[in-house]
Order: structure tokens, then sequence, then C-alpha cells
């Protein structure tokens, strides 16, 4: 190798070193003394040892106020690239609060930008880990154009790719809008904060007092916002999160959710699923405990568990293929559809339809939540987003009636005229326009009031009603419903019917999209 030669590579060499010193040794102190990993360590602790291939490490800034010529740092405050999570390829990009604080400025989204444009065209999925001050105010407008940008590539990916984002440190002002553009989001407790204005302009504003974490914390967003779809305890039980996430999901809208062979026996029954349904109808259970004697190896990942708490939604596999599920919760709220159950559950629907992924839903619900606030806030409106999205989704669609059907939820909730492609029903199953007290006090209303005992006449309606109406035979003479089936025989039922219509192909209208009752 000539002189010539060993000098470019040994400068090479030591420019590399420099940009992986990010923004200097005091401020990668500082960002490990605050329980953080750097934008590098992050990577590779997400991506399989030796994938990632760093691009644009040695971009700089163009800003020449505020000294700022005489402050550039190699990467411009992001780590942008590609590499493989288990052996399937991804882009990322890692945002680095020790240069800048991490702020956006015009190179930095450009770096962002080209990093989307490349998973776009390879048809992988994006993740950004999102660690940053803000806008960078030395650069000016040039950062809100930078934003700017960064959400359109949001928009024009959004169903083509997933895009996964963490919150793994601040993230603020006009910063949180591409993570609310994106598929899912993650934050870490105790070091993420997302908010819009912070609480020192909200007390000016408003004054209103109130902390960072209760403003913009991972528990809030994952509890009453519903910002946030998964709150971990630690960085790195975010990095797994989003491994696990990614273990269900297609490359692409044009690619199928990965096969996994789980060894679990697709005739394999639980006896003990009997047993989980109360006497009295009105008695609460949880949902999950169905779930995981269904779904392979018990193994249930469930997304936004902290939010709208009456619908679940989560992943799970069903004969070693990915499925998404969605289903009624009695153990909260009755099971009851409400205005946060639905949007939460519609925008988990609408997700796994444009990316290929089954669905199964398991319904148990009384009705919508009745009350003044809901009618006020829109559940007319709210309720029809998930029934949109289930009329929309082209997806293998099953439905499993376990116990309560009744009402608008009936149909909301994926029954065969909202597309179901089969629609199985335990002997439990109650379909109806409504409970047998209610309907009893409606349809009956005069013969009990002129009855000479109305409580004991009531109880004699209401029995009568139940047996006539509260179960699925009606249902099931009319072809509304494909098969009643003992619980035990649920996983087999449901994998024999998913492995025939894995093939379905729906086409839609030629049209631009849908008007989404938004």
């Amino acid at each position: 190798m000539s002189e010539m030669m060993d000098g470019k590579i040994a400068d090479l060499r030591e420019k590399r070193a420099r940009a992986r010193m990010l923004g200097g040794e005091k401020a990668v102190a500082r960002q490990h003394d605050k329980g953080k990993m750097t934008a590098h360590e992050r990577i590779e602790y997400l991506l399989d040892p030796g994938s990632f291939n760093e691009t644009d490490a040695f971009v700089t800034h163009n800003c020449t106020d505020f000294g700022m010529e005489k402050k550039k740092i190699p990467g411009d405050g992001v780590v942008t690239g590609f590499g493989t999570i288990a052996g399937r390829r991804v882009c990322v990009f890692s945002q680095d609060f020790t240069s800048y604080g991490g702020a956006l400025g015009e190179r930095f989204a450009l770096k962002i930008c080209k990093i989307m444009d490349l998973a776009l065209k390879m048809g992988v999925p994006v993740i950004g880990l999102n660690d940053s001050g803000g806008a960078r105010i030395q650069e000016g407008v040039a950062s809100l154009a930078g934003y700017g940008d960064i959400f359109f590539k949001n928009v024009r990916s959004s169903g083509v790719i997933p895009q996964i984002s963490a919150i793994m440190g601040p993230c603020a002002g006009g910063a949180v809008y591409s993570p609310a553009l994106t598929d899912f989001i993650f934050m870490t407790q105790g070091t993420a904060i997302m908010h819009i204005t912070g609480p020192q302009v909200i007390k000016a504003a408003t004054g209103e007092e109130v902390s960072s974490e209760d403003l913009g914390g991972a528990r809030m967003h994952a509890t009453t916002s519903g910002v946030c779809h998964f709150a971990c305890a630690s960085e790195q039980a975010t990095l797994d999160g989003i491994k696990t996430l990614l273990s269900y999901l297609p490359l692409n809208n044009l690619d199928t959710p990965p096969y996994r062979e789980t060894g679990d026996d697709p005739d394999r029954s639980a006896p003990d699923i009997n047993d989980i349904l109360p006497d009295n109808s009105n008695q609460p259970y949880n949902m999950k405990d169905i779930i995981t004697r269904i779904v392979d190896d018990g193994v249930f990942f469930e997304v936004h568990a902290d939010y709208a708490t009456n619908i679940i939604n989560g992943f799970a596999r069903l004969g070693g293929h990915a499925v998404g599920i969605t289903a009624n919760q009695p153990a909260s709220k009755a099971g009851c559809l409400d205005i946060n159950s639905s949007t939460k559950a519609a925008r988990f629907v609408r997700f796994c339809d444009a990316f290929n992924i089954p669905l199964l839903t398991l319904v148990d619900v009384p009705g919508f939540l009745p009350g003044t606030e809901q009618e006020y806030r829109g559940i007319i409106r709210q309720g029809a987003k998930l029934l949109y999205a289930f009329c929309e989704a082209t997806v293998p669609k099953i439905t499993m009636i376990v116990r309560k059907s009744y009402g608008g939820a009936y149909d909301v909730m994926c029954c065969r005229q909202s597309g179901a492609d089969m629609l199985y029903a335990w002997p439990s199953a109650e379909l109806a326009v409504m409970g047998p007290q209610g309907a009893t006090n409606i349809i009956h209303r005069r013969e009990i009031a002129d009855s000479d005992d109305p409580e004991k006449r009531r109880s004699e309606l209401i029995q009568e009603y139940t047996d006539r109406f509260a179960n699925p035979w009606e249902a099931a003479s009319r072809g509304y419903i494909d098969e009643v089936i003992e619980p035990t025989q649920s996983r087999r039922k449901l994998i024999d019917c998913l492995t025939m219509i894995l093939s379905k192909r729906e086409p839609s209208p030629r049209k631009k999209h849908g008007n989404c009752p938004l």
C-alpha cells in the first residue's frame, strides 16, 4: 500500500473516531449520568451485532449566525443508517442529545429525510429514537422547514412501511408531530417527555402549575392521553419492546407478516377455558384469560395496555401466523364501547389492515357506554371510526362472540354484516338488540304495570326473553353465525379458519381514499 493511501486511511480513521465521540467526553458522561445511553449505544443495542452501517457521519451544519460556524460537530446531532434486527432489514435514526442538545437543524433534518427515503424505496421499517431539545433556534425557519420535510415523509410512508418511534428523552414543540404521525410510540419512563408547550409557557398563559413529568411523562401519555402505546421501565426495555413488535410485522405493505413455528399443537384444547365465564352474565372476568389459552404458547403482546382498558389490542400467533387481536374487556366498564376505546381499536384495526395482518375479534360487549359526557363529546362520530375501520379492512377477519353482543355494538365489533369472513359463537353467546332487563321493561311496560305482582311478572318476562333471545340460536338459524362451538374447540377452529382464509382477496372500489369520520 502506498504512503499516500496509508495517510488517507489514517485520516479517515481519525475522522471516524472524532465522529464517534459525538458531543465530546464530558457531554457523553452527562448523558450516562442521567441513566441514558448515547445515540450510538442505542443503535448497537437495538440492531444485530455488527450489522449497522452508518450514513452521513461527517455531515455538519452550515449555520454562520450566533457563532455557530465555530461549533461544528460531525454528524450534526443525529446518527442515521441501516442494519438488521433478527436478520430482517431496517433503517434507523437516533438523535444525539450530546450534540447541541439534540436540537434539529437543516442538515440534521436532511439526514433523517434521506434515511426515510431509503427505507421507503427499499420497503423496510424505519425506527426513530428521539432525544432532542427541539428546533435549533440559531437556524431559525430552516429548522421549522426541516420538521415540515420530515412530517411530509411520515405521511407519504404511512401504510407503506411500518414507522416506529421511541421517545428516550425530551421531545417538545413541533418535534412531537413526527412521532405522532408514526404507527407506534414507545416511551422510557423517567426520561421521556412529550408536550407541545412546556410547564413555564403553560404557567405564563393559563396560570396552571404542572411538572414536566405530569404534563408529558410516559405514564401520563400511556394512561390519559393515549399518545404512548408502550411505557417501558428502562431504555433497554424500550428497545427490547421494539424488537418484539417487529417480530409480528411485515417489512412493508406488499409483504406478509413473518411466520414462526412455535411448536404449540394447533389441536391443543384448554379444558379450563370452560370455567372462565361466570354463571351470572353480569359478572366481569378477564378476557385476557381467554386470549392466552387460545394463542400459541399463551404469548400475547398487548398494545396500548394502559389506555382505554375496556378494549384490548395486541399481537399473537395462531398456528405460527401473526394475528392482530381486538377484544372487549368485561373487567373494565363491563366491556362497553366508549369514545377512547373506539378510537383506540379503530387505529389498531386500520394498522393491521394496511400491513396484511389478519384480524381476530373477540366479542363480549353490552353496548355503548351511556351518559351525557359521551354524547356531548361525540360518541356517535367516534364510535363510527371503529365501524368504518372494520368495514374498510380487507384482511382475513374472524370474529368469535364469547358472551354479550348487544345493540349497535354488535355491528361495530366486526359482525357478519361488517365484513367478518367467519363468525363463531360460544353457546354462552347472547345476541339481541339489548339485554333482557331493558328489553322487557320496554316491550312489556304496560303488562308489568297492570299486573297484580309487577316484580314477579317482570322476572317471568325477563326469563322468557332470555330463553328466547339471549342465546346464539336465533342468529345461527338466520346464518349470521357460521358455527356455534364449544369453548375448548376455539383454538383449533380459529387456526383451521385462518389457514383457510389467508389467501383471501377482496378488491376495493377505485377511489382516492375514503372519508373516515375523524
